[in-house]
């Protein structure tokens, strides 16, 4: 099977978000509700989920985002 949204259902891609996630609702702090949000656009088929993972990690190194942090990642 697939993860391509050109290779899977909607109900297929319900499951594997799912399945990747574990139990969400055995989490009781909440957080994981917040990542399942995140991969709703890949279950309506709008985004795959290569991008939404790209969109998501890119916030993580954007040096302007992190003080004391330029060029290769050190601090100067």
């Amino acid at each position: 099977m697939g993860y391509l949204i050109s290779e899977t259902t909607k109900e297929e891609r319900e499951k594997i978000v799912a399945d990747s996630l574990g139990y969400i609702e055995a989490n009781c702090d909440g957080c994981m509700a917040g990542l399942a949000e995140m991969y709703q656009e890949y279950i309506d088929g709008k985004k795959e989920l290569r991008e939404i993972n790209m969109e998501f990690n890119a916030r993580y190194v954007k040096d302007d985002d992190m003080p004391g942090r330029s060029g290769c990642g050190y601090a100067r």
